[in-house]
């Protein structure tokens, strides 16, 4: 994933309520959303790597996986997207696996790191160097850069899922996937320097990315209730924006 907002245990209904949307290259081959028949995984799947960008369990575990954007920082170490599998069908609760990952954070490439289980949450970074720290209660934002970095788009989104609470909804995400699909760029004055240039660095503000190689593949709603149960709503996109389809899987 590459922009993430999410509350925690500061909705009425839903323990975890995560809206956020994955950004790749088209070409990299994706499995859809589904229940993985290896693993105890609701999911896509990277089917270069073998891992997951953001997946949950039935037991209402989630995890989701971001790069950091530095070009400077060599992409060296294992995928990402293995961390995510580890977590979700590992024996560690959130607590144990982030005092677990600060050991060997450092044989990854550049990553963000957000896991739930019932009780906790916790987010493990590896740049500039291996750190964990447990999420508060609240509403929450990542994108390619530290927890809770300001950037535009990343405040963007969670004052629009602050603003979807509060207006009392529950079951209709529709509002979320609207704000998952804002095209609009931030302004030059506020734009990060994270080293790609002021056009990229445009062209990466807006929460949806629209890109005849590179853009938003998908944006997926994740909603984990305090008994554990729940949903996981996929939208897909193709080159240049195309829809591709749609998924919307219980969990439990």
């Amino acid at each position: 994933m590459c922009l993430i907002a999410f509350a925690w245990n500061s909705h009425p209904r839903w323990r975890l309520l995560l809206a956020g949307n994955r950004d790749e290259f088209h070409a990299r081959p994706s499995a859809p959303l589904a229940r993985w028949s290896d693993q105890p995984i609701l999911g896509g799947r990277d089917l270069e790597a073998g891992g997951t960008w953001l997946g949950v369990t039935d037991e209402g575990r989630c995890c989701v996986v971001t790069n950091v954007r530095d070009p400077r920082d060599p992409q060296h170490g294992a995928s990402r997207g293995l961390l995510a599998t580890d977590y979700l069908t590992g024996p560690d609760d959130a607590t144990m696996h982030a005092q677990k990952l600060l050991g060997t954070a450092a044989d990854y490439r550049p990553f963000n790191l957000l896991t739930f289980d019932a009780a906790h949450a916790f987010y493990i970074g590896n740049r500039p160097e291996p750190r964990a720290q447990p999420i508060e209660s609240g509403v929450h934002g990542l994108s390619n850069a530290d927890f809770n970095t300001p950037w535009p788009k990343t405040r963007t989104l969670m004052r629009r899922l602050q603003a979807w609470m509060d207006a009392g909804h529950e079951d209709d995400f529709s509002p979320l996937f609207y704000a998952l699909a804002d095209e609009r760029q931030a302004p030059d004055d506020t734009l990060p320097d994270t080293g790609v240039g002021l056009e990229r660095e445009r062209w990466l503000s807006s929460a949806f990315i629209r890109g005849e190689h590179y853009g938003t593949r998908a944006s997926t709603i994740v909603a984990i209730g305090y008994d554990g149960s729940g949903r996981v709503v996929e939208r897909r996109f193709g080159p240049a924006g195309s829809f591709g389809g749609e998924s919307d899987l219980p969990i439990r």
